[in-house]
């Protein structure tokens, strides 16, 4: 082949290896405003990496991630439609790490780099998501703030066209003042939170000076930290209709002009305190009330428009209104309910008694799942299940209340048997 030839040839192929791709979208910052392709982008999306075609049906257009095991997602967030805040784990000083520890800092800054260079044309990319609550748990949270800046410092290097993204664990001990003054290379600031302090999140942001878009990049209707207790210290966890109800009144106020959109959690499944406290799906991908709420916030619908079952009634029948109940060990205590589906779909019942957690974990660590307990249950009909026979100890009745077409309702009573 002719040198000139040659050459050519392999300037166009460096060319095609380090260009953006063409279908690569741009997004950019201005002033109070995430703009993709010029025009004014609001995150709409969820937390997690399952089920991406249903949670684009619901209206959303966005997904959050975060660590570099989750990059698998980017193709298929791709072929749904959505865009990506891709997250690399910033590794947490709580764990024993230190950022003062040069040889820490430079590896973990070794992977970020790999972890850019790796996805940055990606054209499902919208953020890099830098670390999830780095600051959580600590009394003194200096040497964090530099170490976030160094991160975002280095993505914008190798990657000036994604903005750069933080996370906080709330917005308590201003720290997100800090992280304005000690971190200038985030671009965008995500704040996790749940419950009733939503209500007062975007006032607290900007009484701290935050002059950049923002996210809740973490969304939830209320975590085991703001829950009512047992006598004996059990967390009262919302059933899923509960869950719905505060969702759709939190949903709507975290967009503009209040915020630049919100990130749900968590699509997907996992154990925190009880299997399905902050979990939107079941292991088997059904979807509860709570995909309607943000459906209808978001401008989409559920699967086929379906609606998930109901649950009315759920009480011990000898602590009427009361979610939670003791008796002893010789006692036969009997769960009443009503259940309905509003789209009359016949429905199936599924009971479980489970330990109560003592694997319990700060900022969403993975957590052991208790052991169940099926030959405690007897009786079971479509009003309810009898228990007897377990020892002494605290449990919990999980029920679950499937309508056949992929939607489910849950909830479950913590117990004490003395």
């Amino acid at each position: 082949m002719h040198i000139t030839k040659l050459f050519f040839l392999l300037l166009t192929c460096a060319a095609w290896a380090f260009a953006p791709s063409a279908a690569q979208a741009d997004v950019r910052i201005s002033g109070h405003d995430i703009l993709v392709d010029g025009k004014a982008f609001v995150v709409r999306g969820a937390a997690g990496t399952r089920q991406l075609a249903v949670l684009a049906g619901l209206g959303a257009n966005t997904i959050r991630t975060y660590g570099a095991e989750e990059a698998e997602a980017l193709d298929r967030a791709q072929a749904a439609g959505l865009k990506v805040i891709l997250g690399f784990w910033l590794e947490h000083p709580r764990r024993g790490v230190d950022y003062r520890d040069e040889k820490f800092v430079a590896a973990q800054l070794a992977r970020l780099e790999q972890f850019v260079r790796q996805h940055r044309n990606h054209p499902a990319l919208l953020m890099w998501g830098l670390g999830n609550e780095v600051e959580s748990e600590l009394a003194d949270d200096s040497q964090i703030w530099p170490g976030i800046e160094r991160a975002a410092r280095l993505v914008k290097q190798l990657d000036p066209a994604h903005p750069t993204l933080a996370v906080l664990a709330e917005a308590g001990n201003n720290k997100v003042a800090k992280l304005k003054s000690q971190a200038p290379s985030i671009d965008v600031l995500g704040v996790n939170s749940y419950g009733e302090g939503l209500l007062s999140l975007p006032e607290r942001v900007r009484q701290q000076g935050w002059n950049k878009p923002w996210i809740v990049t973490e969304l939830g209707p209320r975590g085991q930290w703001q829950a009512a207790r047992t006598p004996w210290g059990a967390f009262i966890e919302p059933g899923s209709g509960e869950k719905a109800a505060l969702l759709r009144r939190y949903l709507p106020r975290m967009l503009p002009p209040q915020a630049n959109g919100q990130i749900a959690f968590f699509w997907g499944q996992k154990q925190e305190v009880t299997p399905t406290w902050h979990s939107l799906l079941l292991p088997d991908n059904s979807w509860t009330e709570t995909a309607e709420a943000m459906a209808a916030s978001w401008g989409g619908h559920t699967p086929g428009r379906n609606r998930a079952p109901r649950i009315t009634r759920f009480e011990f029948s000898h602590r009427p209104g009361q979610p939670w109940a003791s008796w002893p060990r010789s006692q036969i205590a009997r769960a009443i309910l009503a259940v309905s589906d509003p789209d009359k779909d016949p429905i199936t019942l599924h009971w479980a008694v489970m330990a109560e957690s003592t694997d319990l974990r700060v900022a969403g660590d993975a957590e052991a799942v208790p052991p169940s307990y099926p030959n405690a249950l007897f009786g079971a009909g479509n009003d309810g299940v009898s228990i007897q026979g377990l020892h002494p100890g605290a449990y919990r009745l999980f029920l679950e209340v499937r309508d056949g077409r992929g939607a489910v309702a849950t909830a479950n009573l913590p117990f004490r048997v003395e």
